[in-house]
Protein backbone atom coordinates (compact mmCIF):
# COMPACT_ATOMS: atom_id res chain seq x y z
CA UNK A 1 0.00 0.00 0.00
CA UNK A 2 1.46 3.64 -0.81
CA UNK A 3 1.10 6.72 1.19
CA UNK A 4 -1.50 8.02 -0.69
CA UNK A 5 -3.51 5.40 0.31
CA UNK A 6 -2.84 5.51 3.71
CA UNK A 7 -6.07 7.32 5.68
CA UNK A 8 -5.67 9.03 8.77
CA UNK A 9 -8.81 8.11 10.85
CA UNK A 10 -6.71 7.52 14.45
CA UNK A 11 -7.65 10.82 16.20
CA UNK A 12 -11.21 9.99 15.63
CA UNK A 13 -10.86 6.42 16.22
CA UNK A 14 -9.67 7.54 19.28
CA UNK A 15 -12.24 9.90 20.55
CA UNK A 16 -15.14 7.92 19.84
CA UNK A 17 -13.18 5.13 22.25
CA UNK A 18 -12.60 7.29 25.01
CA UNK A 19 -16.14 8.26 24.81
CA UNK A 20 -17.59 4.59 24.41
CA UNK A 21 -15.68 3.98 27.56
CA UNK A 22 -16.69 7.09 29.37
CA UNK A 23 -20.59 6.49 28.22
CA UNK A 24 -20.51 2.84 29.12
CA UNK A 25 -18.84 3.79 33.08
CA UNK A 26 -21.89 6.27 33.36
CA UNK A 27 -24.75 3.85 31.96
CA UNK A 28 -23.67 1.48 33.94
CA UNK A 29 -22.97 3.23 37.10
CA UNK A 30 -26.52 4.88 37.26
CA UNK A 31 -28.21 1.61 36.69
CA UNK A 32 -30.39 0.50 39.37
CA UNK A 33 -30.27 -3.29 38.36
CA UNK A 34 -28.56 -5.55 36.04
CA UNK A 35 -30.78 -5.77 33.26
CA UNK A 36 -30.50 -1.54 33.21
CA UNK A 37 -26.35 -1.53 33.18
CA UNK A 38 -26.99 -3.86 29.74
CA UNK A 39 -29.18 -1.56 28.68
CA UNK A 40 -26.38 1.24 29.77
CA UNK A 41 -23.48 -0.52 27.99
CA UNK A 42 -25.97 -1.18 24.76
CA UNK A 43 -26.82 2.82 25.01
CA UNK A 44 -22.97 3.49 24.96
CA UNK A 45 -22.38 1.64 22.02
CA UNK A 46 -24.24 4.49 20.06
CA UNK A 47 -23.49 7.43 22.06
CA UNK A 48 -23.10 9.89 19.11
CA UNK A 49 -26.58 9.19 18.17
CA UNK A 50 -27.64 10.10 21.74
CA UNK A 51 -25.43 13.43 21.33
CA UNK A 52 -26.60 14.41 18.10
CA UNK A 53 -30.44 14.20 18.94
CA UNK A 54 -29.96 16.34 22.14
CA UNK A 55 -28.00 18.89 20.03
CA UNK A 56 -30.46 19.05 17.21
CA UNK A 57 -33.37 19.06 20.04
CA UNK A 58 -31.39 22.29 21.82
CA UNK A 59 -30.50 23.97 18.60
CA UNK A 60 -34.34 23.62 17.50
CA UNK A 61 -35.62 25.17 20.65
Amino acid sequence: MTKEHVQNNGPAGAIYGLGLIGAAIYYISTAVGFWAGVLGFLKSLVWPAFLVYELLKHLAA
